[in-house]
């Protein structure tokens, strides 16, 4: 049982580098590198639907991975729905799942404002500057919401496999 757990917290791993890691990369190296490379506004927001379309299937999917996997990995405190509150291990574990569920919730508003009809309407030049001004302003702030909150789940990722009992946070 001991090489297949870790085989699971292994592919949790590895899920949650593309999740992270694809986050930041678009974020905080494409995004402000083609705002250097490419000044109009609407080709920059085309480029980044493109390039976020084919993302979003390796996001949703390391999203799912990385849920199941998860849950897999909690399963011992998660059978026990008390033990969430009665340990260190089990207030970190809740305050991951919150992270979780709030990371879920953004990045399914992040899906909604950017579906399929409205980016046809940006990839046509369909769409007004002050339109293509709004929109780049949400996915920004959902973006950012969504890289801090992630990161803020390997932190707490990283206190639940430490092995530490408790800090004195709780």
């Amino acid at each position: 049982m001991l090489v297949y757990d870790s085989f699971i917290f292994f592919i949790h791993l590895i899920f949650s580098s593309i999740w992270v890691g694809g986050s930041i990369f678009l974020g905080f190296v494409l995004a402000p590198l083609l705002k250097k490379t490419m000044p109009d506004i609407n080709k920059r927001i085309s480029f980044m639907v493109t390039v976020g379309r084919r993302f979003n299937f390796i996001a949703a999917s390391s999203l799912l991975v990385l849920v199941i996997t998860g849950i897999y990995n909690g399963r011992f405190i998660l059978s026990q729905p008390s033990m969430l509150f009665d340990s260190f291990y089990g207030y970190v574990l809740f305050s991951k799942i919150i992270l979780v569920s709030v990371t879920i919730l953004l990045y399914a508003v992040h899906i909604m404002i950017l579906n399929k009809k409205t980016e046809t309407k940006i990839l046509q030049n369909n769409v007004p500057d002050s339109y293509f001004k709004s929109l780049r302003n949400k996915i920004i702030i959902l973006g950012r919401l969504t890289v801090g909150l992630s990161i803020g789940i390997l932190f707490l990722a990283a206190l639940l496999n430490s092995g530490v009992s408790g800090l004195g946070f709780f």
